[in-house]
C-alpha cells in the first residue's frame, strides 16, 4: 500500500517586499495531508490561510521550502510544466465562481478536459451537471444563472477530469445560507463519489464541522491541527 502523503508542504514561507519593508505571510508552514482525507484551513482574515492554499495548488510560489503533490516537487517546475500537472492533479473551485461568460454551463464544465489535450467528454460533463441539478441549465450561459447555480456549474468543472485533489477556497462565500448550504452538501457529495482529497479553506466553523481534520492558522503560522469526527 502506498503511504506516501498527496500533499506534502515542508519549511513553507512566503514573504512580500512592501517598500523597504518585507511582509512575512507564511512562516515555515509543515503539513502532510494523506490521499482521500477532507481536511479544512482556518483562520482569520489575514492569517494566511488563502495563499498558503494557493502555494499547495501551485498557483503561486513559495520563497522559500518545497511543496510535493502525489509525488511530484512543484516548487521548482517551469509554469508550463507546473500547468500541466495542475491539470492532471487539482480542481480548485473559487469564492468567485470564475466562470468564463462567454461559454454555456456545459462548455465551462469541458474547458478543463480541453485544455488538458485530451479532447472532450461531453457525457462526463453533463453527468456532472445532472449530479449538480443543472441538467437542465447545460445551454445557458453564466448571465443567466443565479450564484448559486453558478457554483454548481464551478464544482462540475473542478471534478471533471477526476482530479485526485480538490481545492476550495471560500466556496459559500458568496452565497446566502441556504444556497451555501446546498453548495457544501453537493461538494461533499461529489468528493465521496469521486473519492478526492479535499482540502476547503474557511472561516465558517459549521462549514468546517464537516471535515475529518481542522488546520488553524494564525499570523502565518499553524497552531493548531487536529483530527476530529465530522458532521454527517
Amino acid at each position: 500500500m502506498n503511504s506516501r502523503p498527496m500533499i506534502q508542504a515542508t519549511g513553507v514561507t512566503k514573504s512580500i517586499r512592501n517598500g523597504a519593508h518585507c511582509v512575512e505571510i507564511l512562516k515555515g508552514i509543515n503539513l502532510s495531508i494523506p490521499a482521500g482525507q477532507f481536511v479544512a484551513i482556518m483562520g482569520a482574515s489575514g492569517s494566511g490561510k488563502s495563499t498558503l492554499l494557493g502555494l499547495l495548488a501551485g498557483l503561486d510560489a513559495p520563497s522559500s521550502g518545497s511543496i510535493m503533490l502525489d509525488g511530484e516537487e512543484i516548487s521548482q517546475l517551469e509554469e508550463d510544466a507546473l500547468a500541466r500537472l495542475r491539470g492532471r492533479k487539482i480542481g480548485f473551485v473559487f469564492q468567485s465562481y470564475q466562470l468564463i461568460p462567454t461559454l454555456t454551463a456545459e462548455e465551462n464544465v469541458l474547458l478543463p478536459m480541453e485544455l488538458s489535450g485530451n479532447g472532450e467528454d461531453p457525457g462526463r460533463a453533463r453527468e456532472l451537471l445532472d449530479h449538480v441539478g443543472l441538467a437542465e441549465r447545460r445551454h445557458h450561459y453564466p448571465v443567466q444563472l443565479s450564484g448559486g447555480e453558478q457554483q454548481r456549474v464551478a464544482l462540475a468543472r473542478a471534478f471533471m477530469v477526476r482530479p485526485p485533489i480538490l481545492m476550495a477556497d471560500e466556496p459559500t462565500g458568496n452565497l446566502d445560507t441556504a444556497n451555501g448550504r446546498h453548495v457544501l452538501d453537493l461538494l461533499l457529495d461529489l468528493n465521496r463519489h469521486e473519492k478526492t482529497t479535499l482540502l476547503l479553506v474557511t472561516h465558517d466553523r459549521d462549514l468546517a464541522a464537516n471535515a475529518g481534520r481542522r488546520v488553524l492558522l494564525r499570523d502565518g503560522e499553524i497552531v493548531s491541527d487536529e483530527l476530529q469526527a465530522p458532521n454527517e
